[in-house]
């Protein structure tokens, strides 16, 4: 096998996608500094064309694939060339990188073969691959079969390996803790008003938006309740101003996180700014919430972390710490009756521009991305 290695773009003839290669990170794959080409006669049928392809063990940054062949002319191939693109949709992060590099060529070796590489496979992403066998030249020029079938696949979530990366990461900023009491919600009288009317005066969990890094293995999957508990510095409460609307629910903290409550690491990120979140989770013991993040999410020590604790006092009481240099949004797994605390109107302002709904993480913060796919 050839040791990977990086090359000059790249095309391939007759490729079914455009793409063009730039710096790459791969396994068992080598990048071409010579265009493809058909032999001298023109034929492109002289070698066996890939059938039947099989994307298998995908991660957020690789997989492995596989194909069937003829027996003609199979000893002659050399080479594998891999067609890659990736499909654009209207929703694609515009902040991702543009010249997505697709065509690879590989020595040919065993199959299956592994794909990675962060700079080209993004987690959550559909793709499209083709394939052609090759045979290179004497005069480095190369004989290729006609392209194969495209195949569409999508790559996987972050692991717990990679938020476990995230979570160290995150742990080097979070700062000194403060001591809280409250968690609490920001919304529009609409919201308080649809609850108590329709909901049966509780707050319902939802599924969780797009914001945050776009392997989070939450994102549009995890259906939770999103509480602040961050604090002002000089008062030791709530700010005055936020986001998401005029009114605020506040509820004990022990209300929702106590010792029957299992917490979770779940994302970091910033949006552009110098401003870092994290993430978490909290999901009473048992709960749907809690089985979903158990095979998902790094768990934490709920009286042991960098983000946000909850210990006993000398006198048995429960005390409540949270970080202090980055915003934690808390996301809570099951309804909350509004009879648990109180909705009253914050003297403040409602400032939009630090809504983080949505929100596209910055792939070029050194301080919250990993080496994957952002």
């Amino acid at each position: 096998m050839e040791v990977p290695g990086l090359a000059h773009n790249i095309t391939s003839p007759l490729s079914p996608c455009e793409g063009m290669i730039k710096d790459l990170s791969l396994d068992s794959i080598q990048l071409c500094e010579r265009d493809g080409s058909k032999s001298q006669d023109g034929s492109m049928e002289e070698l066996p064309v890939p059938q039947n392809i099989k994307i298998s063990n995908i991660t957020c940054d690789s997989f492995k694939i596989c194909w069937d062949m003829e027996a003609r002319n199979k000893e002659r191939i050399t080479h594998y060339f891999i067609d890659l693109n990736k499909k654009e949709n209207k929703n694609s992060n515009k902040f991702k990188h543009k010249d997505v590099p697709t065509k690879l060529v590989a020595k040919a070796v065993p199959l299956p073969m592994t794909v990675r590489g962060h700079w080209f496979l993004s987690p959550r992403t559909e793709y499209t691959v083709a394939v052609q066998t090759a045979s290179k030249q004497t005069d480095g020029d190369y004989t290729v079969s006609e392209w194969s079938e495209i195949i569409e696949f999508c790559t996987a979530d972050y692991s717990t390996v990679h938020l476990n990366q995230l979570l160290e990461k995150a742990e080097v900023i979070a700062g000194r803790m403060l001591r809280f009491s409250v968690f609490y919600r920001n919304q529009h009288k609409e919201y308080f008003d649809h609850a108590r009317e329709v909901q049966e005066n509780r707050m319902l969990p939802s599924v969780k938006d797009n914001s945050g890094s776009h392997g989070s293995p939450i994102s549009g999957k995890l259906e939770g309740i999103f509480f602040s508990c961050n604090t002002e510095f000089n008062t030791g409460k709530p700010p005055q101003d936020s986001p998401y609307g005029r009114l605020r629910f506040e509820v004990q903290a022990d209300a929702l996180f106590n010792p029957d409550t299992n917490l979770y690491f779940g994302d970091f990120y910033c949006m552009y700014t110098a401003y870092h979140y994290v993430i978490l989770v909290l999901a009473p013991k048992g709960s749907r919430g809690d089985d979903f993040c158990k095979q998902r999410l790094p768990a934490l020590d709920i009286g042991n972390n960098r983000f946000l604790t909850c210990k006993q006092d000398e006198e048995g009481g429960l005390v409540f710490h949270h970080a202090q240099d980055v915003i934690l949004e808390v996301i809570y797994t099951e309804p909350v009756d509004l009879a648990l605390g109180t909705v009253a109107e914050i003297s403040g302002h409602q400032l939009m521009s630090l809504s983080t709904v949505n929100a596209k993480k910055d792939p070029s913060c050194k301080t919250c991305n990993i080496s994957v796919g952002r």
